[in-house]
């Protein structure tokens, strides 16, 4: 990982029961657990849309 990568931190502020289950694999995908788990992710074009995907699951915030 370079230094200079932007980095995004992404919590899971809902729970996935009752989302589909593509929905619950990219939660999981993007390493969340449980709720008010906090991960931080490279900013990149394949996380921005998992985040979009689970928008309404998750909030976004920089690193």
């Amino acid at each position: 990982m370079a230094k200079d990568t932007k980095r995004i931190r992404i919590t899971l502020v809902r729970s996935p029961i009752g989302s589909p289950a593509d929905q619950k694999a990219t939660v999981r995908a993007l390493g969340l657990k449980r709720m008010r788990h906090t991960v931080e992710q490279d900013d990149t074009a394949v996380i921005r849309g998992m985040v979009f995907k689970v928008k309404h699951l998750v909030s976004v915030e920089d690193a």
